[in-house]
């Protein structure tokens, strides 16, 4: 079981500990570019290669898709009474209550734990809580919803066209699904130096609400995931990958939305600074309860 585990997180904590030492050290890490090139071109790669490369069929991706809107629901009852109960704001914090970081740690955790299928799942999720960002977050941190922001997003529609690909039962050309595993393959790893740069630049302020709100985000993504998957009688490996994907600590892009809109943009630094330091210390335990 030790072997078993070291060979998920060793990857995973290496991997960020090197995003985050560039950073210290001062060695220039292009992080616009980075980040365009993962949400334009890399993730979408990653997506419809995996999702059309591997026998999952549309009943899994519905059961995870299922599954994670279960989650966020009770993650949104439950947050929204916490921060009220706290008086802290709505705007500032459901946000990154709402939604993990089912990006770039979600996604090599279902790789790494459950293999290609388990990353077919994980994206399914990932998916999910990208669509709730791009739209209900937006519309929360900002009082409006800008529908241009999800309209532009590649994800969206590599994962549609999987979803064609899948409901036809064919298979995409060999040329498609070698480029796009080609490109895809560098997703992963340029999300994981990217978690660990963004780890390194953030400044915190208020440990107390950072360190609730921390709290609600693993401790109620854990428990509605647990709850949601055995209320659904999900096999081992899809209730893994839900678990996992919902039980991670609050989204990097939950600091953008703060620091766009003015939403006290370094208690939101505290938060992914907090609840990613938690959730890699406590990941080993997480392992035991999902393998």
């Amino acid at each position: 079981m030790y072997s078993e585990l070291a060979a998920i997180l060793i990857p995973i904590f290496f991997t960020v500990a090197v995003g985050y030492g560039w950073e210290r050290i001062g060695v220039d890490f292009p992080t616009e570019f980075v980040t365009r090139s993962t949400v334009y071109v890399l993730t979408p790669c990653l997506v419809f290669a995996t999702m059309t490369g591997l026998d999952v069929s549309l009943a899994a991706y519905g059961q995870v898709a299922l599954a994670t809107v279960g989650v966020l629901a009770v993650v949104a009852t439950v947050g929204i009474v916490g921060l009220r109960l706290r008086g802290l704001s709505l705007r500032a914090f459901l946000p990154p209550i709402l939604i993990p970081n089912s990006g770039n740690l979600g996604l090599p955790l279902g790789l790494f734990a459950f293999g290609e299928t388990g990353l077919a799942l994980a994206i399914a999720s990932y998916t999910i809580y990208a669509l709730v960002q791009y739209t209900v977050c937006q519309l929360i941190a900002a009082g409006r919803a800008s529908f241009k922001i999800v309209v532009r997003q590649p994800l969206i529609y590599a994962a549609a066209i999987s979803l064609v690909f899948l409901g036809t039962d064919t298979t995409p050309p060999e040329w498609a699904l070698n480029t796009t595993t080609l490109i895809g393959g560098a997703a992963i790893p340029l999300n994981l130096l990217a978690l660990g740069v963004a780890l390194a630049r953030l400044k915190v302020s208020s440990l107390q609400n950072s360190l609730f709100v921390s709290v609600l985000r693993l401790g109620v993504g854990l428990l509605a995931a647990l709850a949601i998957t055995e209320a659904l009688d999900l096999d081992p490996v899809t209730r893994g990958v839900v678990i996992l994907q919902s039980a991670g600590p609050a989204a990097l892009f939950s600091y953008l939305w703060a620091q766009l809109y003015g939403n006290s943009a370094e208690q939101v630094a505290g938060v992914i600074m907090i609840s990613t330091l938690i959730s890699l210390a406590t990941l080993p335990l997480l392992l035991l309860v999902v393998l």
